[in-house]
């Protein structure tokens, strides 16, 4: 009886080292930011969108992650009101398709504690009523609870079946560079 007790203390003891590996990172969507930049024979265009709501739990030790980044795809703005406009309503057709998101799904490499670390993180990005299997570098940087999260990637948006809005002797890339920068809490 007395080392049947002894091996539940010790049992509940191992849960919280066992669990402790599993963390959530909170976004604050206020403190992130995403950019965005299309090239085009004339210029290039530089915008940005805003993040809706995110959060992410991840596991260290079984590399095991979930969660959601949304992103709101009627907040897109260049600069340019008419652009504007015809980007949510010809392109990303916003009013139809509410949603930008990444699910990630796994991630390669290992979460620091605190300070720098850089992984890869493969998921589901979700786009104009698509899925799409993306694989990003992810910088993070932990200070106590205080999270940063860094990365760029391509977004072949024609290919991925969205309109392509050059006009006449206006040329505009095939692809879309996006720059994301995530702020929250663990």
């Amino acid at each position: 009886m007395r080392i049947s007790a002894c091996l539940t203390l010790l049992a509940f003891a191992l849960v919280p080292a066992a669990s402790a590996q599993q963390q959530n990172f909170t976004v604050n969507p206020a403190a992130s930011e995403i950019s965005f930049q299309l090239g085009g024979n004339t210029h290039a265009v530089h915008g940005s969108f805003h993040v809706k709501s995110g959060s992410v739990t991840f596991d260290n030790s079984t590399r095991a992650i979930g969660g959601k980044i949304m992103v709101d795809p009627l907040s897109g703005e260049s600069g340019n009101g008419g652009r504007d406009q015809k980007m949510k309503k010809d392109v990303l057709e916003a009013s139809r398709f509410t949603e930008i998101s990444f699910e990630p799904r796994s991630f390669q490499g290992t979460v620091a504690a605190t300070g720098d670390s850089t992984v890869q993180v493969t998921g589901i990005f979700n786009l104009h009523g698509s899925s799409h299997d993306l694989t990003v570098p992810m910088h993070l940087h932990i200070e106590g609870n205080h999270v940063t999260a860094q990365t760029s990637f391509i977004v072949p948006y024609v290919q991925w079946g969205l309109k392509d809005p050059s006009i006449f002797m206006l040329k505009v890339a095939k692809e879309v560079g996006i720059e994301l920068k995530l702020d929250g809490q663990l």
